[in-house]
């Protein structure tokens, strides 16, 4: 089809035009909102009311912008499901639970007396009426995220509690058109009830194992980003066959691939990338082009009843975010966010309204149809979406920068990052993408740029050495970049691989060195020798020797073997840090493995830097060689080594190497060898001295923790 630019009628049914049209918007809104500290969120609703069919109708609200916007709305149950940090959602499962039955049954209640009170509507309708304010949408989720406070309790328990209200809330919704149409009885509560278990078993039983085959078999990157949609339609269709709306299947999925999708990966930063850069702002101008603000001034009956929402839906959940906060002393500021998350009525409330106008109950003497929600709820919820949501972006901006900065203030005063700096040996092709997915996911969130490759060519500068080196760092480079986090290669001419390493270390002030293992090769003889004349005389860093038979994502389970006097190594309690932050970016569980007093201050770190983990008294290094024989598949071993030697810690660690290239050839294990000697003035020596009394010493990791 031609454009041509004299024809141009309202609106624009040309795909090119239109399709630029919206990308200029999206672009626009945060270059210009920002500056004058308005949230680009409610910039894109503004601007889709202004270009929609009842604004200046340059752009249709057609089948396009539906699809599109409909993705976006998943998109954002979705990744609200994807980023919960499931350790701690688990911990505060009960706190979600009572901030679901605040934010669901107080809106319900002022709805309710509102509806059939003030505005006269029958039981069944003031019923469905109230339901519409207690449910609400996350649309300032995304704008939460950016901010790196999606972690933040306040965060964990509103997202937690909005499956919980917007599960009961839709449920109403089917109930009552259940009753609206009479056929509610003892096999509508069956069908309702089966219905829903067997959808949810599907999709969190199901779903994870087909995605753990998936990513296991698949390495094309493209590939896997399509799986990730499939599995997202794939769980709303199935709600939508379940009797509920698809924006609970969109959040199960998220929840089912929760552990599949590493937070610091690259797919995670596809996933991220493409939803809030197209999906979801095409999803805000989509609800922007509902609003048509002429409604209101042609009945004062749809201003009441707009009056009535408002308060309903807004006070409601204001008392509700009050009654969390003070029912779990948070503070205030938490109490905002709470607020302002959930203040946002949009997706499930605009479902349950059209669901209630479009059934007529009969027709009145006129011949009128009289519908279980009238046109004028279905104007005022228009409204109600507008000033909702611009609540919820002014509220959330304002409370998640503060949160944010007050983090950043205790980040800055407790960490140590300033002695992090990770080496990666390249040697071999097919380890490097797993060596810098390893490097990405045990490193601190605030490195951004102490994170280097290395390959050691030698000196006689042979062309293909050098080609070989250019290929296997420009690949490590690619791969960190995917998940946007930027890498140093470093090219070094040594006539010798372990001296270019060791003087790498040196010049860059190395504190992690990764190491990877060839499949075929394992921890053979060489290696050990180089491993211990070598790279480990680096008395001052922590060593990491890594074997992956399969991608990280896939490993559900750590076993952690801690042997006894293992925390007389220096560097024990940094290279403690790197285990938490593979489970707190990966999800996996850690199955912790050591002696008594070992476990005794594990399990007081889990109470200030939570993750999923077990804890089990291991007496003897034979109950750990037990343990290790009995890896199951999708399982990953972590075993702490001493750096004087295998037998520095007990006789029988020298039997590891057989026990790896035996019965483990199939799993992905890590061996940690910790730093033996302080290299400076560290938080540990300042503050810990003598590091055998380590049971005293739990403020002084809670520093290394943050």
């Amino acid at each position: 089809m031609i454009l041509s630019i004299h024809n141009l009628s309202l609106p624009f049914e040309d795909p090119v035009l239109k399709f630029l049209l919206v990308l200029i918007i999206i672009l626009a809104a945060p270059l210009l909102l920002n500056k004058i500290k308005v949230p680009h969120l409610l910039g894109l609703i503004i601007a889709g009311a202004i270009i929609g069919p009842n604004g200046f109708n340059v752009l249709a609200r057609d089948s396009s912008i539906v699809v599109t916007g409909t993705t976006g709305l998943l998109y954002i149950m979705f990744l609200a499901g994807l980023e919960i940090d499931m350790g701690d959602f688990k911990k505060n499962k009960w706190k979600s639970l009572t901030f679901g039955l605040y934010t669901f049954i107080v809106p319900f209640v002022l709805g309710f007396l509102g509806g059939h009170y003030i505005l006269n509507f029958s039981v069944l309708t003031s019923v469905l009426f109230a339901s519409l304010f207690s449910s609400h949408t996350l649309i300032a989720y995304p704008l939460v995220s950016k901010l790196g406070i999606a972690k933040n309790l306040s965060v964990n328990i509103t997202v937690g509690g909005t499956m919980i209200t917007d599960v009961l809330a839709l449920l109403v919704l089917a109930i009552i058109v259940g009753m609206s149409q009479g056929d509610v009885g003892t096999a509508f509560w069956v069908k309702l009830s089966v219905s829903f278990i067997v959808f949810g078993l599907i999709v969190l039983l199901v779903f994870p194992i087909i995605g753990r085959w998936f990513f296991k078999k698949v390495d094309d990157k493209i590939s896997q980003y399509i799986f990730v949609l499939v599995m997202i339609y794939l769980a709303a269709l199935l709600a939508e066959l379940a009797g509920v709306e698809a924006i609970i299947g969109a959040f199960f999925a998220g929840l089912a691939l929760n552990r599949l999708i590493p937070h610091t990966s690259s797919l995670m930063n596809r996933v991220e990338f493409v939803g809030n850069a197209i999906f979801i702002p095409f999803f805000l101008i989509s609800v922007g082009m509902l609003i048509d603000f002429k409604v209101f001034f042609k009945s004062w009956e749809t201003l009441e009843v707009a009056a009535v929402m408002l308060v309903a839906s807004i006070v409601g959940k204001y008392v509700s975010a009050v009654a969390t906060q003070k029912t779990f002393k948070l503070t205030r500021e938490e109490g905002k966010l709470i607020f302002g998350l959930s203040s946002a009525s949009a997706a499930a409330t605009l479902a349950a309204v059209m669901v209630g106008y479009n059934i007529i109950l009969s027709e009145s003497e006129t011949g009128e149809p009289v519908r279980l929600l009238n046109e004028h709820v279905l104007n005022g919820s228009i409204l109600l979406i507008l000033i909702s949501c611009t609540v919820s972006s002014f509220v959330s901006m304002s409370s998640a920068q503060k949160i944010a900065e007050s983090d950043q203030e205790d980040t800055v005063s407790g960490n140590n990052h300033e002695e992090e700096n990770i080496l990666l040996a390249l040697n071999y092709e097919k380890t490097v993408e797993r060596m810098v997915n390893l490097g990405i996911l045990i490193k601190a969130h605030s490195n951004i740029e102490d994170f280097f490759a290395l390959n050691v060519i030698n000196e006689d500068k042979n062309e293909s050495s050098v080609k070989n080196a250019e290929k296997l760092l420009h690949q490590a480079t690619d791969t960190a970049a995917s998940a946007d986090v930027k890498l140093q290669a470093l090219k070094r001419y040594d006539n010798d691989v372990i001296n270019g390493v060791n003087n790498v270390i040196k010049e860059q002030k190395i504190t992690d060195l990764i190491i990877g293992l060839e499949d075929e090769k394992g921890f053979s003889t060489s290696f050990a020798h180089n491993l211990y004349n070598g790279y480990l005389q680096n008395d001052d860093v922590n060593v990491f020797v890594y074997h992956a038979a399969q991608p990280l994502s896939t490993i559900k389970k750590y076993a952690v073997m801690i042997p006894e006097n293992a925390h007389k190594e220096a560097g024990f309690f940094h290279a403690l840090v790197r285990v938490w932050n593979i489970a707190r970016n990966s999800g996996a569980t850690i199955v912790f493995y050591a002696p008594e007093n070992i476990l005794n201050i594990l399990q007081k770190i889990i109470k200030k830097a939570n993750i999923e983990a077990e804890f089990i008294i291991m007496n003897t290094w034979k109950d750990g060689e037990e343990t290790a024989a009995q890896i199951k598949e999708d399982e990953g071993l972590i075993i702490f080594m001493a750096k004087r030697g295998m037998q520095s810690y007990l006789p029988r660690m020298r039997m590891i190497p057989e026990l790896l290239n035996g019965r483990l050839h199939d799993n992905n294990y890590l061996l940690i060898f910790p730093y033996s000697e302080f290299k400076q003035e560290s938080i540990e020596r300042r503050s810990v001295g003598n590091h055998d009394d380590f049971m005293e010493i739990g403020n002084v990791i809670m520093k290394i923790f943050k």
